[in-house]
């Protein structure tokens, strides 16, 4: 009970003269970075679970790229399982000849079987729940659709060869979560105006749903009964596994924000240790009296555990309110991913921020406290004595096993979290050492230097433990904006100017067979070149050789993801122009015997090798066959490529779509709404407006982590403060003998300049460095482009760098310039 008093007493204490500001602001931003994140995801995940059913509308769906057998339906309907139809696919909608992708979904007035469907009756009318969906003649369209067309509710829309009334906004759907990246606006039709379209033949590009719900036994029964009797190409889905498409892209996104916290961890990490020092320093004379009076070590050292862990847990409740806020802008930052009507998180990302704070504060700030232990009594009298030194060993293997700790908690994944924290250790230590050397190289220029300047670069070699940290916190802050902010768009634009001029920008899909003569001749009489129609055929891989294709076989997540998706099969007699063979040989002519040929990459990904034999599961059969040549794709080209193509003899006799590729001039667009008006079932793909819709979403993807690197930022800013303040009282001492040997202030002011500015521009021209690098290793081996030269990236982290951390540092120790240098001396003696 004695050591709770006085560590609650002492706590007080020093909150009140201000000695514990600076480690609660670093240990606060630390808890902040992680739980803003963590009360995001928390509330995704939860609207996820909260939502079941309704994230697939029913509580079993049945889905297919091909019609469902009508004994699916007949078996509910003897079992007593309410039902819904429903299809969905792209097709172009056309208003006053502006023509628009769309996503068409075609329901039954049974749908939604689970949640609600809301509509507005104008774009600021309140939302209305209804019970079915709309009436034959009507749909209900997305507000983004009438925003892009120009037009109101009331309008007509043609949709293939109908003329449909748009009655609504359509502003919620319960299964719309499954469209996290969704590019075109939605369309909402009644199912029994569909063959009036004329937009879905034999082989178009659609998907088939059966919903059903009822009771939880009935259900499961119907489940069990339809497994062994549904095609490798359909697959069910129920509340608990509802949308893992949906639920896949949410993990991901949340792993990785919770990995950019680590950069904030890391470097606040270092603030707080820096911090530590300093509460350390200013402890020293307290404990030696406590010492004088009696204390033993134990006593000190349970106080200080006591007072540590209260201060953390004070700490980071503060830090989780602070994400708790956070968290907002994150939200904000996405709200196009995302529902609007989030719920409001748990308290697990509490439990969680608490967590990260103690074991950060434990194991950056517990070392270096608990030396003062080893105060002895006589430091009370003799201030020469100094301060304990902790072990820097003991200090290291802390800080390692915290960040080890939090990196593999953080992760979620051993083998993940093992690659990172050998990365990041190995990446410090490289740091380190390039700090140290541009620390000494200032310390070399000192000497040859004269007046502040010669002050100023001696001050900073003088501290190389204090720079080190200083420089490499805020160069790893700097470093992360300099890759998100210059070096992404660097590459985007790298990418964008490597495009060959005329490259197509428009691709022709769902072209049916008896299309395509009268097609092409449109397209000539138009005056536009096209390529090559090329047959598509979907298809799901089931087998390589002997061994079923199971996506949990494979480790790999994109090899995952293609073992679950249909790919888009093609044939022909003669390879695609932009096509290289780098292994085996393509077939001589139409007549050759069934074979496959494979994309390399694809093929590396799914190990597939040469001699392999590949089966399909193609328009309800199986169609297999050797894999007999591997091939290099130019998929940067926009020609028409498909990963895996087969002889005519294979997949010639299935029932195919075609599609396109082609360049179309500006003052050719009037073409599309022609073409979709006489060609309704073919969906024209503008590449560029797809492109433009991409990168919008890939700049939410990247503001949420600029928000997150935010905090890395504020936090580099901390480590410098810390710095500053670590160094306070020798700097008070140093300016106090400078200023009696006749220094005057402007003198040293300029110094405390000349320093900071060194420190900044070296701080800069490290995370320079390593974004020019990474952006080099980027461009040229991840993505094969032409690295180029960004001088404004230079500008903004050398100098930018250096005339904010120099305008900071200098204003920060301005103050120990206004003190009387008597007074100083009187104080350190």
């Amino acid at each position: 009970m004695m050591a709770w008093r006085i560590s609650l007493r002492l706590l007080r204490r020093d909150w009140r003269s201000g000695e514990l500001y600076l480690l609660s602001a670093a240990l606060i931003l630390t808890v902040a970075a992680i739980t803003a994140v963590g009360f995001f995801t928390d509330r995704v995940e939860a609207t996820m679970e909260r939502q079941g059913s309704e994230l697939i509308a029913a509580d079993l769906a049945i889905e297919s790229s091909s019609p469902l057998p009508a004994s699916f339906q007949d078996e509910a309907e003897t079992r007593g399982l309410a039902r819904a139809r429903l299809l969905e696919f792209r097709s172009m909608a056309v208003a006053d000849r502006a023509p628009q992708l769309v996503q068409i979904k075609a329901v039954d007035p049974a749908y939604p079987l689970r949640g609600q469907l809301r509509l507005r009756d104008g774009f600021d009318s309140p939302e209305r729940a209804v019970l079915g969906g709309p009436p034959t003649g009507e749909i209900w369209v997305e507000s983004r659709l009438l925003r892009l067309l120009g037009i109101d509710i009331g309008a007509m829309l043609s949709l293939g060869e109908s003329r449909l009334r748009i009655g609504a906004i359509l502003s919620h759907e319960p299964d719309e979560g499954g469209s996290l990246f969704n590019l075109a606006p939605r369309v909402l039709m009644n199912h029994a105006d569909l063959d009036a379209t004329g937009l879905i033949g034999p082989a178009s590009r659609a998907t088939y749903k059966l919903l059903l719900a009822g009771d939880a036994v009935t259900v499961d029964g119907f489940k069990g009964w339809v497994e062994p009797r549904r095609s490798p190409n359909t697959s069910l889905n129920d509340a608990s596994d509802a949308r893992p498409e949906f639920a896949s892209a949410v993990d991901r996104a949340s792993r990785f924000l919770r990995l950019a916290t680590l950069v904030t961890l890391l470097v606040a990490g270092s603030a707080i240790a820096l911090a530590s020092h300093r509460l350390v320093e200013r402890q020293t004379d307290a404990v030696a009296v406590m010492r004088c009076l009696g204390a033993p070590r134990h006593l000190l050292i349970r106080i200080f555990v006591l007072r540590l862990v209260l201060f953390g847990l004070i700490a980071s409740l503060l830090g989780c309110l602070v994400g708790w806020l956070g968290q907002l802008g994150l939200a904000a930052a996405l709200s196009d991913w995302f529902p609007a009507d989030l719920p409001s998180a748990s308290l697990a990302p509490v439990v969680v921020g608490v967590a990260t704070g103690m074991i950060a504060l434990l194991g950056f700030a517990l070392p270096p406290l608990v030396q003062l232990a080893r105060v002895p009594p006589l430091r009370a009298l003799r201030r020469d004595l100094g301060t304990p030194r902790a072990s820097a060993a003991l200090t290291l293997a802390a800080a390692g096993l915290a960040l080890s700790l939090l990196i593999v908690w953080q992760a979620n994944d051993f083998a993940l979290a093992w690659k990172l924290l050998v990365g990041v250790l190995g990446a410090l230590a490289s740091l380190i050492l390039v700090v140290l050397a541009l620390v000494r190289l200032a310390g070399g220029l000192a000497g040859r230097a004269r007046g502040i300047w010669r002050l100023g670069l001696a001050a900073l070699a003088r501290r190389p433990s204090g720079a080190v940290l200083q420089i490499a916190g805020f160069g790893i802050g700097i470093l992360a904006l300099l890759l998100l902010a210059v070096v992404r768009v660097d590459l985007l634009r790298t990418w964008q100017d490597s495009l060959p001029a005329g490259a197509p920008n428009t691709f022709l899909i769902n072209i049916q067979p008896q299309e395509v003569v009268p097609l092409k001749q449109f397209l000539g009489e138009s005056g536009i070149e096209t390529a090559e129609l090329y047959p598509m055929i979907r298809g799901r891989l089931v087998r390589i050789n002997a061994n079923e294709v199971k996506p949990s076989d494979y480790e790999n997540p994109r090899a995952e993801q293609l073992a679950t998706r249909e790919f888009n099969l093609s044939y022909g007699d003669k390879s695609q122009p932009d096509n290289r063979i780098v292994a085996g040989a393509w077939w001589t002519d139409a007549a050759a015997p069934p074979q496959f040929s494979v994309e390399e990459g694809i093929a590396e990904t799914l190990g597939i090798k040469l001699g392999d034999e590949l089966a399909f599961w193609v328009s309800g059969h199986e169609v297999s066959g050797p894999v007999t040549s591997l091939r290099e794709v130019q998929w940067d080209s926009f020609n028409v490529n498909f990963f895996v193509t087969a002889s005519p003899a294979l997949l010639g006799g299935e029932a195919a779509t075609f599609i396109t590729s082609f360049y179309l001039p500006t003052d050719r667009e009037a073409v599309i709404p022609e073409l979709a008006r006489r060609f309704p079932s073919v969906t024209p793909l503008d590449v560029d407006a797809i492109l433009k819709q991409v990168r919008q979403v890939v700049d939410r993807g990247v503001l949420a982590v600029e928000y997150v690197f935010l905090f890395t930022l504020a936090a580099g800013l901390l480590v410098m403060y810390a710095g500053i303040q670590a160094s306070l009282e020798d700097r008070r001492i140093e300016h106090g003998i400078l200023r009696t040997l006749g220094a005057g202030r402007r003198a040293l002011l300029g110094s405390l300049a000349v320093e900071f500015t060194a420190a900044g521009l070296l701080a800069g021209l490290l995370a320079s460095v390593f974004a020019e690098a990474t952006g080099w290793l980027l461009a040229e081996q991840l993505f094969g482009l032409e690295f180029s030269f960004n001088p404004t990236l230079w500008v903004i982290g050398v100098f930018g760098s250096g005339l904010a951390i120099g305008l900071a540092g200098t204003l920060a120790t301005y103050p120990l310039l206004i003190r009387p240098p008597l007074q100083t001396l009187r104080r350190a003696g």
